[in-house]
């Protein structure tokens, strides 16, 4: 059976190293096969706040944001999703940012810089 760490964590006080916890687990009787991370870590990731939404001037299918990542100024990023709307938030990741397949560089689309990426749940991997 698989538990999520952070769900076992609730129960326990003060907080222990992953290595920790699974030796409490086998001194409790329980047998911890082992710790599999479901995701890749991820680095310059992070929950951004989409400011505004415009259509791409040169692209019927591009939008052009501005979002807020919690730098002094606001990023513009150019994104093909659909979904996105004013106000949502959802990962970004800023330029250098490396995801399973893909290295985050500044880009310009179509003629307009982006300086960075909205990202789903497959890009995240």
């Amino acid at each position: 059976m698989q538990f999520s760490e952070s769900w076992l964590r609730s129960f326990i006080n003060p907080p222990l190293s992953g290595e920790e916890l699974a030796h409490l687990l086998t001194m409790a009787g329980l047998e911890v096969e082992g710790r599999d991370a479901v995701a890749p870590a991820f680095d310059k990731v992070v929950v951004a706040q989409v400011l505004t939404k415009d259509k791409h001037a040169d692209a019927d299918r591009l939008n052009v944001l501005t979002v807020d990542v919690g730098q002094a100024e606001p990023l513009s990023i150019v994104c093909g999703a659909q979904n996105v709307s004013v106000g949502m938030k959802a990962p970004c990741a800023l330029v250098g940012a490396k995801l399973p397949g893909i290295e985050i560089k500044q880009a310009k689309v179509r003629g307009v810089a982006s300086f960075g990426m909205m990202c789903s749940e497959k890009e995240l991997g």
